[in-house]
């Protein structure tokens, strides 16, 4: 898997690279400024790009703002990001486009690697992999006017879980329930959402993007 960094800070530059070697990626390019990372991701075109929000010259969103135009130029393309801090609204400008193949991680979830690892293959075949604190700061959100408040609160719950990555299984596991009873949830949050019949992996993403573009 072909993999494109976008770090400044050095040691967390390399140690990526590293650690996704380590694991059999290839990184393509490592990056550490804004400038250079749309022309590298529309040149390789990786299967997914690990991009800092906050590169130089300012240090404000040029990850982001070079991660939605690459996608603009490259449709589809993977992205997932790391930050330092819980943006809401960069996790709303990436999932503008839509399409899922998304991600929006907090930096210290590197340090647990079978996790971040797991984030980065997930983002790679298309779907979305959301922080915990991310999803916990997104649903203290009012929504009173979105489709998203028809779901009931376990529904709310159970996309939550999704919005992570979770499968039924996993989701299961974490509310305690059947995966049965997760799959009826996720069928009822398809249908109050409006997402009509297509694979199921693609009504999740789309799922979890109404969720999050709501927040």
């Amino acid at each position: 898997m072909r993999v494109l960094i976008a770090e400044d800070h050095a040691l967390l530059r390399d140690g990526l690279i590293r650690l996704l070697e380590a694991h059999d990626f290839e990184v393509v390019e490592a990056v550490d400024n804004g400038p250079r990372l749309v022309p590298a991701l529309v040149e390789h075109r990786p299967d997914v790009a690990v991009v800092d929000v906050r590169l130089p010259p300012t240090f404000t969103d040029e990850g982001l703002k070079a991660a939605i135009e690459a996608r603009r130029q490259v449709p589809g393309l993977p992205i997932l990001v790391l930050s330092q801090y819980v943006e809401q609204l960069y996790a709303r400008e990436l999932l503008t486009g839509g399409g899922g193949a998304v991600g929006y991680l907090l930096k210290d979830r590197v340090s647990n690697v079978a996790e971040f690892l797991d984030s980065v293959r997930r983002v790679a075949a298309g779907g979305t992999a959301m922080d915990p604190d991310v999803i916990g700061q997104l649903l203290a959100r009012n929504t009173r006017d979105e489709p998203i408040s028809r779901l009931t609160p376990r529904e709310s719950e159970v996309l939550g879980l999704m919005a992570e990555g979770r499968s039924n299984a996993a989701i299961a596991a974490a509310l305690f329930v059947t995966e049965k009873a997760v799959s009826k949830h996720t069928n009822n949050i398809f249908s109050k959402l409006d997402l009509p019949p297509s694979e199921d992996d693609n009504r999740r993403v789309m799922a979890v993007l109404t969720y999050l573009s709501s927040r």
